[in-house]
């Protein structure tokens, strides 16, 4: 049995219902009543199976006084997820610790404050996680039993476990966000991953997203993504001139975007992009043009989840996620 793709299914929906449309607009001419709720059916059910591929807007928060609140940020609705950035900090020795620029300091206990804005973000239906890593050298792995430590760190004092010093309070994250771009010992970021995992078994859904860069496979985060651990990967499409959007050579996305749905087992792969020309060296994509030649592409595969967005601060700046909401 051959099973059509989603795509043309919805195709195939669309001829009908407007073949029924028509049928019926000729019996009306003709003096014949015709029943409406079939086609009423028909509208509200293609409405629906429409809606199924619909993403929606992560965004980077943390490194920028300018962005406002946790609280703020979650209260817009824009967002289904907030990734707080970073944790910079860990590894090889390293005791770790947050960095969250003017926001608050966490030497001395400051970043507990945050712990409210936490539960105010999920009791809005909000995912949290807690993104490690980041652009700056801090961090890094040296072995299977640092990776394991870094993981267990991370579970007693951000997620599920218990911790006499949880920087953020007594908040539970949603999950850890993966943004590896500089360090060492790529090798056991696949360590920290299954370690993680494991500590979820049983209880609360602990998600587990990554943010590589767009041209595969990732140097940094390669290993860990082959576990097929992660629910969701955003990946970078800028500051990668061989794979981020151009509109005058759109194949190298394309190409690139295709080969990272059918490469990686992950349940949703998203479009990362800058949400202002500063927030990236390259890449930045004007949001319309995002709407009519980016998002038509991407939302033709069943993978796609959406838009990821660095960061919050840009696109306070510009609105650039209300422009494309509606579109996601």
């Amino acid at each position: 049995m051959v099973l059509m793709s989603t795509e043309t299914f919805i195709e195939a929906l669309y001829k009908l219902v407007a073949k029924l449309v028509i049928l019926s607009q000729a019996k009306i001419a003709m003096g014949i009543k015709t029943p409406k709720v079939p086609i009423l059916f028909l509208l509200n059910f293609l409405a629906l199976v429409c809606s199924i591929n619909a993403g929606n807007i992560v965004v980077y928060w943390g490194q920028s006084e300018n962005e406002g609140s946790l609280s703020e940020t979650c209260d817009t609705g824009l967002y289904k997820f907030v990734n707080i950035a970073f944790l910079a900090t860990f590894g090889s020795g390293r005791e770790p610790q947050i960095n969250l620029a003017d926001h608050c300091d966490p030497a001395s206990n400051g970043c507990k404050i945050l712990s409210e804005d936490i539960k105010h973000c999920q009791k809005r239906g909000i995912k949290v996680i807690l993104s490690i890593g980041g652009g700056e050298p801090g961090y890094s792995l040296s072995s299977a039993g640092d990776a394991t430590n870094v993981a267990d760190f991370i579970w007693n004092n951000f997620l599920g476990g218990k911790s006499r010093t949880r920087p953020l309070g007594d908040a539970v994250l949603d999950g850890v966000d993966f943004d590896i771009e500089v360090g060492g010992g790529e090798a056991f970021y696949a360590v920290l991953a299954r370690r993680l995992s494991e500590h979820s078994k049983g209880g609360r859904k602990l998600y587990l997203t990554a943010a590589p860069q767009c041209p595969f496979p990732d140097e940094h985060q390669n290993g860990a993504l082959s576990t097929g651990l992660f629910d969701f990967v955003w990946v970078q499409f800028y500051n990668n001139d061989p794979c981020q959007f151009d509109s005058g050579h759109p194949t190298k996305f394309r190409n690139s975007w295709i080969q990272w749905i059918s490469s990686i087992k992950a349940r949703k792969i998203y479009v990362g992009l800058p949400a202002s020309p500063s927030a990236a060296g390259t890449g930045f994509v004007p949001a319309q043009t995002v709407i009519s030649q980016v998002l038509s592409f991407v939302k033709r595969s069943r993978k796609y989840g959406g838009v990821m967005l660095w960061d919050r601060s840009a696109d306070k700046q510009t609105g650039f996620s209300r422009t494309i909401k509606d579109s996601v």
